[in-house]
């Protein structure tokens, strides 16, 4: 979105199409394929997008278009993401750094801000493997 353009609370569909750059029957179709994708409708049953689901609407174009992934690939990452408590960003989407031996750094190998992060991830990879093991 341009910084020339005025902030609004709500936008018609009309609007986001112009704003992200995809036909109408695109953004319809996206919501019929990720629940996490559902604009509000107005009394006289047209959607009002919030900025919250224009974002998320950029972030669905990035993963199908310039990440190239299949339509079930980009709803399992989003739910990846939100089960992980991640926010919904272009940033997210990058790999994350490789981690490197504690002896080879000094201090902290992660910010504190991304414990949390690195340790719900942990769990999820753990249970996915104590799952694959179990007969």
């Amino acid at each position: 979105m341009s910084n020339d353009t005025i902030k609004k609370l709500y936008y018609s569909i009309g609007e986001v199409s112009d704003i992200t750059e995809l036909k109408q029957y695109v953004l319809r179709y996206w919501e019929s394929e990720f629940p996490q994708l559902s604009p509000s409708k107005n009394r006289a049953g047209n959607r009002t997008y919030r900025e919250k689901d224009i974002e998320l609407v950029n972030f669905i174009k990035t993963l199908l278009y310039e990440k190239k992934y299949t339509i079930e690939g980009a709803r399992q990452k989003l739910k990846e993401l939100q089960d992980a408590g991640m926010s919904l960003s272009v940033q997210s989407l990058e790999p994350e750094p490789t981690p490197v031996a504690a002896e080879q750094v000094s201090g902290d190998i992660l910010p504190k801000d991304r414990y949390e992060s690195f340790l719900k991830n942990l769990r999820k990879e753990l249970s996915s493997l104590l799952e694959l093991l179990e007969p």
